[in-house]
């Protein structure tokens, strides 16, 4: 098939990279598409070397043009009769210089043939199936066919010039000859004075048509910095708040440091065609030149959009972050931390020698130590991009001066305070000097690990709302999170913590905790005092960072597995029992204790009624000595006759227990020591907490130093411990003092044998 039918056969995509290069007169596509079949089989590549061969091939152009023109004329078209005319005047242009014109076509030709090789790419890798590490969208693809457009038009701009330039030197040949000649005869003098005149009218229009040129190629450069700076690159800083509190946004730069590089050395090319133009007009120039007055003009334009695309290609690539914390963004003095910048407009020339210092704020009481001026250099990046990588900086607070907060003396706590460090450099090339400056995301700034929980919040709460990333003051009055905004943002952080976020189901027991019960909660809010400040320390946030430690430390495998249910409430955990056979069990957060996991079982009454039971909640202090899968592999209670039992048999809905935590335990027997500590442990927790319930009325979610009367009088000032705790250590261990009065009035018939097992524990 011809090659200008597969062209014309192409998806739309490329079909609008041919019409981005024929958008020009150098070669017109009607031309193209008219003369498709003799343009295709001509040696265009010999016509651009040989003189000779070039003049016969640019007469049998012209000769088609006149065929086609007749044709017209006999189909009355008159549109298609105007344009061929001229465009045959056009080529007549190319008689003194006829490689030229072959040089133009065949320059087309080989930017067809790219054309056709990029869509049998694309065609051969959809038909092997190869998934992309990224799928475009629809905005990034117009954005590409936008670049190579830009990219055609300064390769067609270089190949103007070049005409432009040896059209110039045509005329100063045959005008410096024409000085030289003593021309006696006064007509012929008066002919070459007529055909220099036609040179320089011609060389005029051709530096009209160049400038033209040079305007619309800044116009198409200025709509692409727009699109890079205030829609790409803000769209890229949203992302990177958003990953910095655990979302999993995409965040590499590699794909704007290929945009942001293009454009830049198409403006750095720009420039070296008005140098070009400058150079020219040295050589020849004229009465009202049109480069005389039009260059100035377009030199700062060019200047200008060059200056606004290399200040917003420096960014803080990866924000400040501590080795050991929470999260980026929160610091603490006298700790390192790292941070990274990087130049998103690649020159390998610049390698090392672009210095980047770092500083803080002037009117804030910090000082930056450690190596604050690090080159920017292609080393340090995985992708050889521009990075300065500081891993070395540590902040220290000033001992007297600069004390002041800034401009607002409203009061803020410490983890409210954000402050913004800058980086700054200067980009040195090709005669351009531009001074530039890139910022940090705003950082909290702690002094002690004891605020780092609360440090973490703000940063979560500035993040998931602001995206002025140098509103210091923005807890001054910080605005209220939607409920879909919250949830998003509470579910990122197991996701990043766990790899496994919370489903809908557990988002709408923390909405209903925080809101009541209704229908939707889209339009519900929560204020930042909600989220941290109120009932401190025991805040939301406080409740709720417990619970994701606790995952972390001890539960991640459960939880990433879907055996925890997790957020549950306690109304729903029972309805939802109560339809499951006996021994269906679920695992859920406490709801009242920091950092517990408790779980609850469906049993029947003597009458067959169902009955959820409850256990107390467990901490970090029992995990840490026994894993919770072993927990539950050994729970027992006691049932009819003291035979101990465990009850336990179906994670909800209803999958059999060791098949659902089998892989976990770590043998299939199970340990002697471990097995027999776990069972007396929790037997005795569950027949005293359910003996005191029926006592007292007291929440099985028990809190601690809450309706534990009966349990003081058992065991004194020990009852606020952790059962685990209690009766692993034979001097706090109630159960081996005289006390078993009191353990009889409280157990009953069951008294003798609990004291008879509890003795034995530490023997275990």
């Amino acid at each position: 098939m011809a090659q200008w039918d597969r062209l014309r056969q192409l998806p739309a995509v490329y079909r609008q990279q041919l019409h981005e290069l024929y958008d020009r007169d150098a070669l017109p596509m009607d031309v193209r598409h008219y003369l498709s079949v003799w343009i295709e089989k001509q040696e265009w590549q010999r016509a651009a070397r040989d003189h000779d061969f070039a003049v016969v091939l640019l007469q049998v152009l012209l000769e088609n043009l006149d065929i086609q023109h007749s044709r017209f004329v006999q189909e009355e078209s008159f549109l298609l009769q105007h344009n061929i005319r001229r465009y045959k005047q056009n080529f007549q242009r190319y008689l003194e210089e006829p490689c030229a014109l072959a040089s133009t076509i065949l320059w087309f030709l080989e930017k067809e043939k790219e054309i056709l090789q990029s869509a049998d790419l694309a065609e051969q890798v959809q038909f092997l199936q190869v998934e992309q590490e990224a799928m475009e969208t629809s905005s990034q693809q117009d954005l590409e066919r936008k670049m190579a457009g830009l990219r055609n038009e300064v390769q067609c701009m270089e190949h103007t010039m070049i005409c432009l330039e040896e059209q110039q030197d045509e005329f100063d040949f045959k005008y410096q000859t024409h000085k030289m000649e003593a021309v006696v005869d006064e007509a012929l003098k008066k002919n070459q004075v007529k055909n220099l005149q036609l040179l320089v009218n011609r060389l005029n229009d051709c530096r009209k048509s160049t400038l033209l040129d040079l305007n619309k190629l800044l116009d198409r450069t200025e709509d692409l910095i727009d699109i890079l700076v205030k829609k790409e690159l803000v769209e890229w800083q949203r992302r990177q708040q958003k990953a910095c509190i655990g979302a999993p946004d995409d965040v590499c730069l590699d794909q704007l440091e290929k945009w942001f590089t293009c454009v830049a050395v198409c403006l750095f090319q720009v420039r070296e065609f008005l140098s070009k133009l400058e150079e020219l007009i040295g050589k020849v120039s004229y009465d009202n030149d049109p480069v005389k007055s039009q260059k100035p003009a377009l030199q700062k334009r060019a200047d200008n959009l060059l200056r606004d695309l290399l200040k917003s290609s420096f960014v803080v690539e990866t924000q400040p972050s501590m080795p050991q914390g929470k999260g980026p963004l929160v610091l603490r003095t006298n700790v390192q931390f790292s941070v990274k910048t990087r130049l998103l407009v690649k020159f390998p020339e610049l390698n090392h020698s672009m210095k980047v210092s770092v500083s803080m704020e002037r009117y804030r009481r910090f000082n930056v130590l450690g190596t604050k001026t690090k080159a920017l250099n292609m080393a340090e990046s995985q992708s050889g991009g521009m990075v300065a990588d500081f891993r070395h900086l540590t902040l220290k607070e000033q001992k007297s001066g600069g004390g002041s907060k800034g401009a607002s003396d409203i009061p803020l706590t410490v983890t409210e305070e954000l402050h913004v460090i800058f980086f700054d450099t200067v980009f040195e090339l090709k005669g351009l000097s531009v001074q530039l400056q890139a910022s940090s995301l705003p950082v909290v700034i702690i002094s002690n690990s004891s605020q780092q929980q609360s440090a973490w919040a703000s940063v979560l709460w500035f993040n998931m709302l602001s995206q002025d990333t140098k509103d210091v003051m923005f807890f001054a009055n910080s605005p209220a999170a939607t409920w879909p905004q919250f949830g998003e943002m509470l579910s990122w952080q197991f996701l990043s913590a766990t790899k496994r976020g919370l489903n809908d189901d557990q988002l709408e027991m923390i909405a209903h905790r925080l809101f009541g019960k209704h229908l939707n909660y889209d339009t519900c809010k929560v204020a930042w005092s909600k989220f941290c400040k109120e009932n401190t320390p025991d805040t939301f946030w406080a409740w709720f960072d417990g619970i994701l430690v606790m995952v972390k430390t001890y539960l991640e495998d459960l939880w990433r597995d879907g055996l925890i249910m997790g957020f549950v409430s306690k109304g729903k955990e029972k309805s939802l029992l109560k339809k499951k056979q006996r021994g269906t069990f679920l695992l859920r957060f406490s709801e009242s204790v920091i950092g517990g996991i408790t779980f609850s079982w469906v049993d029947t009454t003597a009458t067959g009624e169902p009955d959820v039971k409850t256990v107390q909640p467990f901490t970090k202090v029992d995990l840490t000595q026994i894993p919770f899968h072993e927990i539950i592999r050994n729970f027992q209670i006691l049932e009819a006759e003291n035979i101990p039992e465990n009850p336990l048999l179906y994670l909800y809905p209803n999958t059999p227990k060791d098949e659902a935590f089998g892989k976990y335990y770590s043998d299939r027997s199970g340990g002697k020591s471990t097995k027999c500590f776990c069972r007396y442990f929790l037997l005795v927790t569950y027949v005293i907490l359910n003996t005191l319930e029926a006592k007292s009325p007291m929440s099985s979610d028990m809190v601690q130093g809450e309706g534990l009367e009966s349990l003081n009088d058992l065991c004194g000032e020990a009852a606020g411990e952790s059962w685990l705790s209690l009766l692993s250590h034979p001097a706090k261990n109630p159960f081996q003092t005289n006390r078993s009065p009191f353990i009889t009035e409280l157990c009953g018939e069951d008294a003798v044998w609990i004291v008879e097992v509890m003795r034995q524990l530490p023997n275990c």
